[in-house]
């Protein structure tokens, strides 16, 4: 019996946003990759000499986390996160609209008030001076970007709240 060969699979493309979904997509690339590179060198160190590098620990978890929102932020666009549809696909048509335009403003609104408040949180450790406990790197470092890849989510979310609004989806 022969096997046919394998067709690529068909590339998951997202709608037409006025920000490129490309922007998400490539920060994530390069953040992956420097977290591949900074990990594969301290594992190849540490084999080699018994000597790890510090900063990796740190680095990594940063970055982990900032690869989860980056990539958060194009699923938003892309409608592509958990929903739990179980009860609200019994419903009418216009109720699961109505419902999924609430789900949608109550996630914007959510990102909102986490943009809000963790720039607070971000001006409150530049102010005080928090620093890290591994480096002793400024730690508002770290948390500066939560608020702004929160905004960049929260625009997501009003983007498909009106696509969906406008019935574009």
């Amino acid at each position: 019996m022969e096997c046919e060969p394998c067709e690529p699979a068909p590339t998951a493309k997202g709608p037409k946003t006025r920000v490129p979904l490309k922007i998400e997509e490539t920060l994530a690339g390069i953040a992956i990759g420097i977290l591949g590179i900074i990990t594969f060198a301290n594992v190849v160190v540490r084999y080699l000499t018994n000597f790890s590098f510090a900063f990796t620990e740190e680095f990594s978890i940063f970055l982990m986390i900032l690869v989860a929102f980056i990539g958060g932020s194009s699923v938003m666009a892309k409608g592509g996160h958990l929903k739990i549809t179980f009860v609200v696909d019994r419903f009418s048509p216009e109720r699961k609209r109505a419902i999924g335009l609430a789900s949608n403003a109550l996630t914007a609104f959510m990102f909102l008030l986490l943009a809000v408040f963790g720039g607070r949180m971000a001006w409150d450790e530049f102010r005080y001076e928090v620093t890290s406990p591994g480096l002793g790197i400024p730690t508002w470092f770290y948390t500066m970007w939560m608020p702004v890849i929160s905004l960049a989510i929260f625009g997501r979310a009003v983007g498909v709240l009106l696509r969906a609004w406008r019935r574009e989806d």
